[in-house]
């Protein structure tokens, strides 16, 4: 089954410097169709304006993953970790038994990324913060960004404390990237600059797709766009 809804059917919160649409409740925004799916709870598509951010502030028990989409994001934590993580990047924070962090986008342009929250499989863990670059995707395939799933040990993605993996591919118009569900997975699926089909469906870019009771996922491509896709178990 495959349920599309409209980014601009989403939950939306403007300021002055933050320009942010919540596919899943979140602040403000509270939405009792929209909790959550399995154990994704947040996924914020959000723009920041340049020399803006968010002020310290802190997390628990959480797996927080963000993907920059054009320009770049910087971090700094009470743990000493600092770092810039640009466009094709990922960061992965493990909020575990607590950490108390900042982000700002220090760019001269807005930034705009996907934050991506998940529940770990268990509370107390160490906290941890990580990025990696993901040069552009020259495989056919979806390539691993960040993984909790056994099978994607050594693939390069960035360690979760969770079984989901967000996987990303760019994805040329005309072109079809298939990707297999196995029993009791489904996925969440957003494109991410142009429109495509998927297992005949239509969708627009920034749409919110929810993929269950599949076995396999065929995305064509109507445009250049790049995908991102949160394959997870899930249960009713």
């Amino acid at each position: 089954m495959i349920t599309v809804t409209p980014y601009d059917q989403l939950g939306k919160f403007r300021n002055e410097w933050l320009n942010a649409t919540h596919h899943f409740s979140f602040g403000s925004y509270h939405n009792p169709q929209r909790m959550g799916f399995g154990p994704l709870v947040v996924w914020n598509d959000d723009t920041i304006a340049p020399g803006q951010g968010f002020d310290l502030h802190g997390h628990r028990d959480m797996e927080i993953i963000t993907v920059v989409r054009t320009g770049a994001v910087s971090h700094q934590d009470h743990l000493g970790n600092k770092g810039r993580t640009a466009a094709g990047d990922v960061q992965v924070m493990s909020a575990g038994t607590g950490i108390l962090h900042a982000e700002y986008n220090f760019e001269k342009t807005p930034t705009t990324l996907f934050q991506i929250w998940l529940r770990p499989e268990a509370r107390g863990m160490s906290p941890h913060w990580e990025t990696k670059s993901f040069p552009g995707n020259k495989k056919t395939g979806f390539v691993p960004l960040a993984s909790g799933r056994p099978g994607d040990a050594g693939s390069g993605a960035l360690p979760i404390h969770c079984d989901a993996a967000i996987l990303g591919i760019n994805l040329r118009a005309g072109s079809t990237v298939q990707h297999a569900l196995a029993p009791g997975r489904a996925a969440y699926v957003v494109a991410d600059g142009g429109s495509i089909t998927i297992n005949g469906i239509d969708a627009s870019s920034q749409d919110g797709i929810e993929v269950k009771n599949e076995t396999q996922i065929d995305i064509t491509a109507s445009q250049d766009t790049r995908i991102v896709l949160v394959d997870l178990a899930f249960t009713e």
